[in-house]
């Protein structure tokens, strides 16, 4: 009887030993997000546009979006490998610096200033603010995103699809600009 318990205890830690490992490994499919100053430091070093996702910590579509959008694989490494990912609580107190300028929280509008700067004072969640290397605004994409419409999005920012085509365009063509 003590060997078979001994055996299951070997066993047992085996398994959790191998369950942790599995667990604690580093993801390759995880979105890499940066803090803005993050994101500004890198961009110094190799330019790339921003990917800013815009939240607060009650808005229940922006932990869908995390849960189903960002969750991709495919979407996580698009965004890892062609913009700098950026997630801001748009409500958060902690001051920002972007573009040699200091951002706090503002209580009166119970919103973080960068955020309504980059929002343009459109405070609704979640939104994307899109962004050039030099940090100019691109474009603010707002509300909850599903894969199947991200997808083109990035693609039509991260290529410069916009800089030949209007957006119909190129939804029309979507599916073959992949096979290019």
């Amino acid at each position: 009887m003590r060997k078979i318990f001994l055996c299951f205890l070997v066993c047992t830690a085996a398994l959790t030993t191998k369950a942790q490992t599995i667990a604690n490994a580093p993801s390759t499919s995880a979105v890499k997000w940066y803090t803005i100053e993050e994101a500004q430091a890198l961009n110094a070093k190799a330019p790339r546009k921003f990917f800013i996702d815009m939240y607060t910590d009650w808005c229940g579509w922006c932990k869908v979006m995390d849960n189903k959008t960002f969750s991709q694989p495919d979407i996580a490494q698009y965004l890892n490998t062609y913009f700098y990912p950026v997630k801001f609580d748009a409500e958060g107190k902690a001051p920002a610096i972007f573009a040699d300028q200091t951002f706090n929280y503002n209580a009166q509008y119970r919103c973080h200033e960068l955020a309504a700067t980059l929002m343009q004072g459109k405070m609704n969640y979640p939104t994307v603010v899109f962004l050039y290397e030099n940090l100019h605004l691109l474009t603010i994409v707002p509300g909850y995103l599903a894969p199947e419409n991200l997808r083109p999005i990035l693609v039509f920012f991260a290529q410069n699809h916009y800089q030949n085509m209007s957006w119909e365009d190129f939804l029309k063509q979507w599916p073959d600009i992949l096979k290019r």
